[in-house]
């Protein structure tokens, strides 16, 4: 088989398309949408139907080629890429037959890739590495899963011996910045469940994921000259300094947790001396420990407060997204698919959580199951990312295989 799938990668990585974090437009950051339009002209060279919207997703749809009635399977990837690190003018770097050497990036010398502190290259002795060139990230999250659904594609569409019943694709834009599916019309999707191809290394499978809540402190303080504030003034920033400095420091933090341990994030300070604002993320795999994180922080309030008493505070919650395992465990044949398919190709399986949120968490919550599957990731949001074209060809065959046993069942 002619893999496309690496071609595509290199192409895909040099469009800019960076999410905006402050933004309200839908996609967050216009350029986002040049991808969309290269997308779309893909799916018109291969002549396959598909749909776009304001928000620059891609909906492509192959119809069945298999007699009997089969599920509607659909994957999904995100177009855009994060905004830790820049996105713009993205130089990939094609780094044939590794050898387990150091990988100096030749734009800042000072970014190499070492084995030693990223272990997964020992692994791919001989395989394509693909990198940046040291100036931004790469963009393999998520371009690595968009060209590999879009090589699938390519695949099913020029072998037509390949069995599978309908199959849809779904590109989506501002995952990055928490809004993956936030325009996305399920009716119009037309699947029974899915996978999200947004993950690391050869093998890994993830069916859970962290529960999410945003939650917002509003502190108002007491306003005065400062001239003439003695026994007056209460200092909304130095209220807000305060709590965050009184919040647990060993435990409860993304700095000091790791595995099933969930964390409070506070990502934000801003105000005035009369009212100050610190936002936070709550994090864990369980649930209800949300709330159990919220009262954290209102009883560090409380005890700061009691030393402003003419100082009020208020907290907000809002919901994010929800462990997709929920919903999965209700539903297992569609990791079991997945799990099998990756088994019929000798891909040893890497059973994996998501200390973070997916598209798919919020698909599954939505009623179409989606746990997610590997697309060969590496040091995400970062100089030095970067991917293996074999991992990315494996995930090509995935994909396959999961039409295939979708169109068995």
């Amino acid at each position: 088989m002619k893999y496309t799938v690496k071609d595509r990668f290199l192409k895909y990585v040099q469009v800019d398309t960076e999410a905006d974090p402050l933004s309200d437009t839908f996609p967050s950051s216009a350029k986002q949408k040049d991808l969309t339009k290269i997308i779309c002209q893909e799916l018109d060279e291969l002549k396959i139907q598909y749909t776009t919207n304001d928000a620059g997703y891609v909906y492509a749809f192959i119809p069945s080629n298999i007699k009997k009635s089969a599920p509607k399977v659909f994957f999904c990837a995100h177009l855009d890429t994060a905004p830790d690190c820049s996105g713009t003018n993205v130089k990939p770097i094609l780094h044939s037959n590794y050898q387990g050497q150091d990988i100096v990036l030749p734009d800042d010398p000072t970014i190499v890739l070492s084995p030693k502190q990223h272990p997964n290259l020992n692994d791919k002795i001989g395989h394509d590495i693909i990198t940046a060139s040291g100036l931004t990230l790469l963009g393999s999250d998520d371009k690595s899963g968009v060209a590999i659904i879009m090589d699938a594609l390519y695949q099913i569409v020029n072998n037509p011996d390949l069995p599978h019943g309908d199959v849809r694709a779904l590109f989506t834009t501002d995952e990055e910045v928490g809004k993956g599916v936030a325009k996305v019309d399920l009716k119009l999707l037309d699947a029974d469940f899915g996978y999200t191809l947004d993950s690391g290394d050869l093998g890994c499978f993830e069916d859970e994921n962290f529960s999410a809540n945003a939650l917002e402190l509003i502190i108002t303080g007491v306003s005065a000259h400062p001239g003439y504030a003695k026994d007056k003034m209460e200092n909304a920033i130095k209220i807000a300094s305060e709590i965050v400095a009184n919040l647990p420091k060993l435990t409860l933090s993304p700095e000091t947790t790791q595995d099933k341990e969930g964390f409070i994030h506070p990502t934000r300070i801003s105000g005035t001396l009369e009212q100050a604002i610190v936002n936070f993320i709550l994090r864990d795999f369980e649930t209800a420990k949300l709330d159990e994180y919220a009262e954290v922080i209102n009883q560090v309030a409380k005890d700061i407060m009691e030393n402003y008493p003419n100082s009020t505070f208020e907290i907000k919650v809002k919901v994010q997204y929800r462990n997709m395992k929920d919903v999965l465990d209700k539903n297992p044949h569609v990791s079991q698919l997945a799990i099998q398919a990756m088994k019929n190709l000798n891909i040893k399986l890497n059973y994996t959580s998501i200390r973070g949120g997916t598209d798919g968490a919020t698909l599954s919550h939505m009623g179409l199951p989606c746990p997610n599957l590997f697309a060969g990731e590496q040091a995400i949001h970062s100089k030095y990312e970067w991917t293996s074209v074999q991992d990315m060809q494996q995930g090509v065959d995935t994909v396959l295989e999961i039409c295939r046993l979708v169109g068995e069942m």
